[in-house]
């Protein structure tokens, strides 16, 4: 669900929309450019126009929803951004969501010469807390191919977790996609970028047991939203984190965990830098650091008993001088 937005006009706009709807900017708005007798309908239309092309209707969707209400309340200035910013009621990862938006369309001003200075100068970016994301172990995802209804269900998720593909790349898979002498499947990424994603014999197995009930939009027969919803049964079934996101996050874990490089990981993953790699293996660098850790602890530990017991025994052999002596 978009955040909450506290401010009078753009809350009546939200009592008439439903969830998933994108609000259209009413005309007569002024930004208060410098050089600006237009309005900021304008502006903004020329900004969407401006995005390139082939860009993804959610991307426009996005613009839409952080900037509209921006636009309607407040004031194109550090001031009114920071003002915006607090009074959204959501998280701070939603908030640099918001900020990111107001970026793209500051930068586009300034380039084209609506703005001189850029506002977002003076604003401080939200800093979003950086929690160690879940994933599964290769246990955990067989028990969840196990757990799965249908051999449909099974296939979708052995793919998931072996590709690590993204929903709607998986939602939009045909037949004619999958290379069978490979092990691959052509996707459309993000940002409208083609890439092939690889896969396992087991997929290869139930891909092909599959396979004679083609759907109609995609080999699985099913909506994006039916297989979010399929996924949303199975987490409940299973007590098992079970969603795109985490076998995203599962797919760079485990081959990690398996020696790969994070280079590899990036490229086989479809991701574009290495940040997301390296935060979605976080988890598994910990790990390694814990078992190093235990190690030493175990070392320690038995170090400690050695040195304890050679005290013992220097402590008696001192306390027989003793007598001997004596």
């Amino acid at each position: 669900m978009p955040c909450l937005l506290l401010a009078r006009n753009f809350l009546n706009s939200l009592g008439n929309l439903r969830y998933g709807e994108v609000p259209e900017l009413a005309d007569g708005h002024d930004l208060g450019l410098p050089n600006g007798n237009s309005s900021v309908k304008q502006h903004f239309n020329q900004f969407l126009k401006s995005r390139r092309q082939g860009i993804a209707p959610g991307t426009v969707a996005y613009y839409k929803q952080c900037l509209i209400p921006f636009i309607e309340d407040f004031e194109l200035t550090p001031d009114g951004i920071n003002e915006f910013l607090a009074n959204l009621r959501c998280n701070t990862g939603g908030k640099l969501a918001y900020f990111r938006a107001i970026r793209a369309f500051c930068n586009w001003l300034v380039r084209n010469d609506y703005l001189k200075d850029n506002p977002l100068k003076k604003v401080d970016p939200p800093k979003p807390a950086r929690p160690i994301l879940p994933s599964l172990t290769t246990d955990q995802v067989s028990y969840l191919i196990e757990q799965a209804e249908n051999l449909r269900e099974k296939a979708i998720i052995s793919l998931f977790a072996d590709s690590g593909i993204r929903l709607n790349e998986l939602a939009s898979i045909m037949e004619g996609d999958i290379d069978w002498t490979n092990h691959t499947v052509i996707i459309w990424g993000k940002g409208n970028k083609q890439r092939r994603a690889p896969f396992t014999e087991r997929t290869v197995k139930l891909l092909k047991e599959w396979l004679p009930h083609d759907g109609y939009d995609n080999i699985w027969g099913m909506t994006r939203k039916g297989i979010q919803d399929m996924l949303h049964r199975l987490e409940q079934r299973t007590g098992l984190k079970c969603n795109a996101h985490t076998f995203r996050r599962t797919f760079a874990s485990n081959l990690h965990r398996a020696g790969m490089d994070i280079e590899h990981i990036m490229r086989l993953g479809g991701w574009e830098s290495l940040d997301m790699v390296i935060r979605y293996t976080r988890s598994v660098k910990f790990e390694d650091s814990l078992k190093l850790y235990r190690n030493l602890e175990t070392q320690w530990a038995v170090g400690h008993r050695g040195l304890l017991r050679r005290g013992l025994a220097v402590g008696k052999h001192r306390e027989d001088d003793t007598c001997y002596i004596s």
